[in-house]
């Protein structure tokens, strides 16, 4: 992971580690679609909730801990 994007990652990290963001994350989730189904008969509609959801899903990505889940592929692939 080159520099840039690391540092990136740990200010999402820290931002959404903060009580506010816990809640902040918590209100992006409800409010756009990660935990229901974005489909509606209006297919436009469903592409702009689509759009929604990925930008929660692309937060939630980079709150991911790379190494954490590095250990676990290394773990399962030596069983």
């Amino acid at each position: 992971m080159d520099d840039k994007l690391k540092q990136t990652k740990e200010a999402y990290q820290l931002l959404f580690d903060a009580d506010d963001g816990i809640i902040v994350l918590d209100d992006l989730e409800n409010r756009f679609h990660i935990n229901t189904t974005t489909f509606s008969s209006d297919p436009h509609d469903t592409a702009f909730r689509e759009g929604q959801r990925s930008v929660v899903l692309f937060i939630k990505n980079m709150l991911i801990n790379d190494e954490y889940f590095q250990r676990l592929i290394e773990e399962h692939s030596n069983e």
